[in-house]
């Protein structure tokens, strides 16, 4: 059976108030992301030595290319969030302009699925960098405590 992708074909119509807190949740939890990122990042650093034996290398390297993927991805995105949020006069102008209104919150359902998106990626790369640096620091204490 053949199945194309459709297009939504029904949008909520939510408030703008509804529109404005989820926005600035996004805004918040994206800024968030980008202290952990800053974290991840100083994490490898202080791991680069264990990080670049062979053995872990192999494991470690496409995750942290995905890591530096998805911090460029944040700040687009984040961006993107921001210039959406200041977009918001569009459905509280008191002008009916339903196109406008229309593109909108089409616009503002991409975004809902793209965050969503991003952090599933996100979530999945954090745990594999995590999982890699707790081996690397469980092997080091087992080296410290057999000398």
């Amino acid at each position: 059976m053949n199945t194309k992708n459709q297009k939504r074909k029904y949008v909520e119509w939510l408030s703008a108030e509804e529109l404005h807190h989820e926005s600035l949740r996004w805004i918040s939890i994206l800024h968030f992301a980008g202290d952990e990122q800053r974290f991840l990042n100083n994490l490898v650093k202080e791991n680069t030595l264990d990080l670049v034996d062979p053995k872990v290398f192999r494991k470690v390297k496409p995750v942290i290319a995905k890591i530096d993927t998805l911090e460029k991805k944040l700040k687009t995105l984040l961006r993107r969030v921001q210039l959406h949020e200041n977009q918001l006069q569009i459905m509280v102008d008191d002008v009916d302009q339903l196109k406008m209104e229309s593109a909108y919150l089409e616009t503002h359902a991409d975004l809902s699925q793209e965050v969503l998106d991003y952090f599933e990626a996100y979530r999945a790369s954090k745990t594999r960098i995590f999982k890699i640096i707790s081996s690397i620091m469980k092997k080091r204490r087992q080296k410290r405590l057999l000398t």
